[in-house]
């Protein structure tokens, strides 16, 4: 079955899911997905009005709209490479028919090749331990309050270490996530921060912490520096926690577009990132940023943010994302 019918009964089956959970969850993805579904998809649709029959000006058109979308250049340009191909090979000539082309391929890039699980790894003895990784500003800190809100609900007992200590206010700010969402917590400010983690660790132990979220520094002004950082607290994790970290995370702001590739690329140079977390992708019209990260970093998506309510911190599916994305072009 191709992606595009897929799609037709994502679309016919919302109709009839009764479960209120899953409801929520593709609901979510409709009302996040929304800017870039109007930006995107009507462009689309006004494409396949203009032009009834395809060729060389269509092309250009699809290929500026795709780039806007911010998958990326060298994505789009390895994507209309193969479309023209296929249009050549099967010889289409309908831009209606073309539309259903778009997507299967579109979809195509995140899917093919080698399998990117977005699952979290868990530690099946001891606690679980989650680094997250990203530049400030992104919504890291409200990223680890959401994810332990998440863990909480589940009924995981959640530690969160201050591992960003000498940035004004980031310990502080980590605690008061920490009250709210009933989470364990430590930090000190102004000290080593692979000690803090150090010390974080052996009270997580004690503590018998199912979930370790641990927020670092935000400085990639400096790569060198950060990454001596990040080294000497991934062997301390390890030292403690054999196999930890079992995830690192590295948090990018979707609208901030191809910056945020850039920022993948950069954290991928200087430490092992294991996915993304995509955050205020409700707040854009970028949301083909999804596609691009694995094309171009061949990282997976593993959680993505469609709002500002605790609960808006959704694990990726692939499946609600196409049904998100093009659900109007049915």
């Amino acid at each position: 079955m191709g992606l595009f019918d897929k799609l037709k009964n994502l679309v016919s089956k919302k109709e009839e899911i009764q479960d209120e959970e899953e409801k929520e969850i593709i609901e979510n993805y409709d009302q996040g997905l929304k800017k870039t579904r109007e930006e995107f998809v009507s462009k689309l649709n006004i494409l396949g009005i203009k032009y009834t029959k395809v060729s060389e000006e269509y092309f250009e058109e699809l290929e500026e709209t795709l780039i806007m979308a911010d998958i990326g250049v060298n994505t789009v340009m390895n994507f209309m490479d193969k479309l023209r191909k296929r249009v050549k090979s099967e010889n289409i000539t309908d831009t209606s028919y073309l539309k259903e082309v778009i997507v299967d391929e579109l979809l195509v890039i995140y899917v093919e090749g080698e399998s990117l699980s977005d699952k979290i790894k868990m530690n099946n003895e001891g606690p679980t331990v989650i680094l997250m990784v990203g530049v400030n500003g992104v919504g890291k800190t409200t990223t680890i309050a959401k994810l332990a809100y998440k863990y909480i609900n589940e009924g995981k007992k959640v530690m969160m270490i201050a591992g960003d200590t000498f940035r004004a206010g980031a310990v502080s700010q980590l605690q008061i996530w920490a009250d709210k969402t009933g989470s364990l917590f430590y930090g000190v400010e102004n000290s080593d921060p692979a000690s803090v983690i150090y010390d974080g660790l052996v009270k997580a132990k004690e503590e018998n912490a199912d979930i370790v979220l641990i927020d670092t520094a935000g400085r990639l002004q400096n790569k060198v520096n950060l990454m001596k950082e990040l080294e000497k607290i991934n062997k301390v994790i390890g030292m403690h926690i054999p196999g930890a970290p079992h995830e690192t995370l590295l948090v990018i702001d979707a609208s901030t577009g191809q910056n945020g590739i850039s920022q993948a690329k950069s954290f991928k140079e200087i430490t092992n990132i294991t996915g993304i977390v995509l955050t205020k992708l409700d707040g854009t019209a970028k949301g083909g940023i999804v596609l691009a990260i694995k094309e171009e970093v061949s990282l997976p998506v593993k959680f993505i943010g469609l709002g500002e309510k605790m609960t808006d911190l959704k694990p990726f599916d692939i499946e609600n994302y196409i049904y998100g994305l093009f659900k109007d072009m049915i």
